[in-house]
């Protein structure tokens, strides 16, 4: 990956590497839980359905989805929490 991200800087990460849906949301929804409106968590999926499956997840909970990057056989996702 490049030195330029058009992701913002997360607050936290989240690796969910070799997990299927919908556990990536599902760890990532608790992980946001966490955390403070207006942070932001960065999640790693190997998922190819993981993209479509965070806009749903944000469309719903109202977080906002900040960007997807592919990078190699991974996904970078960024959500911002409401």
């Amino acid at each position: 990956m490049s030195d330029f991200s058009p992701l913002p800087t997360a607050d936290q990460e989240l690796d969910t590497t070799g997990l299927l849906c919908p556990l990536p949301v599902l760890k990532a929804r608790r992980a946001l839980n966490t955390m403070q409106s207006g942070q932001c968590l960065k999640v790693i999926a190997t998922d190819s359905k993981a993209p479509g499956d965070f806009a749903a997840y944000c469309e719903q909970s109202g977080d906002s989805l900040c960007g997807v990057v592919p990078d190699g056989e991974r996904y970078l996702i960024v959500v911002r929490k409401r």
